[in-house]
């Protein structure tokens, strides 16, 4: 399949913590390459002591582990830098799943070729017609890396990297490259396309942060939201999620009044490290117009910010890793729209 293109996830629509395969969000430089399984293999070398070639089969003779972990596209919510755009939360906030990762710590697969003491860097490169390449530090290949080839109890799908693919919990999800085939240690980052004119966030002199990797504590309610309109006055459930690419959600406040005042929200559990979590919030409607908003603090005790403390700092040329604070407004009609408070 030709062409670069992106599927939101319908975060209004769900209800607890995992993205059905089927509503997993969808990112592809160009296109899902159609791969034979039993013809795929895995090359490691570089700074290796022993470089090897690895089939599908050779992999899952190795230790399998199931871990829950959020995947994030570090563009989710870029056209909401400088003015309201979603008309829907799957279009400002969608670019993010949850889902049961199935596979081979990539520690395993390393401690079974041997590094070099001077490996630092791993470049991952797909076999899409991309070539996609990201370079990964050594610790978090040694950290917590998987290499996939199961999602939700079942093999990959095409479009999610079949039959093997890289996942680095937390951080941003073009680095889990998809229909993984070649792993290279090296001293250094290789500095790739998608390292360094791509993937880079730009601040007002001109400059780019570079290798911005975690994915920051973010939150967003999914129920109100610009899908639904409140038809009567009284009780409702405000509903959402958060994550953290630092490890747990310590806690959620909701504001009803555009952060003039906030209150705890109920986690619902389990709370993972890494994952989505769902907040619930009791909410009686008067009637008035309302400004919904949530904030997510996680372990660490990063705070998630406001629209207006990020654009202070990096202005707003930056497409990527906008995990400012949601607001929605709720009109005295029930309607519900995209606003900046």
């Amino acid at each position: 399949m030709a062409g670069a293109g992106s599927v939101q996830s319908p975060l209004q629509h769900l209800r607890g913590m995992i993205t059905p395969n089927g509503l997993v969000f969808e990112r592809s430089h160009a296109g899902i390459p159609h791969i034979d399984p039993a013809q795929h293999r895995l090359m490691v070398h570089g700074l290796v002591k022993r470089p090897k070639i690895f089939t599908m089969d050779d992999l899952k003779r190795f230790p399998s582990v199931s871990r829950m972990h959020f995947l994030e596209c570090s563009g989710n919510g870029s056209r909401e830098w400088s003015k309201p755009f979603g008309k829907s939360v799957q279009i400002s906030h969608g670019l993010v799943s949850c889902c049961e990762w199935t596979g081979v710590l990539l520690s395993t697969v390393l401690e079974e070729v041997g590094i070099d003491p001077k490996g630092k860097w791993v470049l991952a490169e797909a076999a899409d017609a991309a070539a996609m390449t990201r370079s990964v530090p050594i610790e978090k290949c040694f950290e917590d890396a998987m290499l996939v080839y199961g999602q939700n109890g079942e093999m990959l799908r095409p479009q999610q990297g079949y039959p093997l693919r890289l996942f680095l919990p937390g951080w941003e999800g073009n680095m889990s490259v998809k229909w993984l085939r070649r792993l290279k240690v090296g001293e250094e980052p290789f500095m790739t396309r998608e390292e360094t004119s791509k993937y880079t966030d730009m601040m007002p002199d001109g400059r780019a942060r570079q290798f911005t990797f975690m994915m920051e504590a973010k939150s967003v309610i999914t129920y109100p939201a610009p899908d639904h309109r409140l038809r009567e006055r009284g009780f409702h459930e405000i509903s959402g999620i958060a994550w953290s690419g630092r490890g747990r959600i310590s806690r959620v406040d909701v504001s009803t009044d555009a952060g003039k005042t906030w209150h705890e929200a109920r986690l619902q559990e389990p709370v993972l490290s890494r994952a989505l979590v769902r907040f619930r919030f009791p909410w009686n409607w008067d009637g008035q117009e309302a400004v919904l908003q949530s904030r997510a603090v996680d372990e660490s005790g990063y705070v998630q910010p406001m629209r207006t403390q990020l654009v202070a700092e990096r202005g707003y040329a930056s497409q990527y890793h906008n995990n400012s604070i949601q607001s929605w407004r709720v009109s005295n009609t029930g309607e519900i729209t995209n606003v900046h408070a």
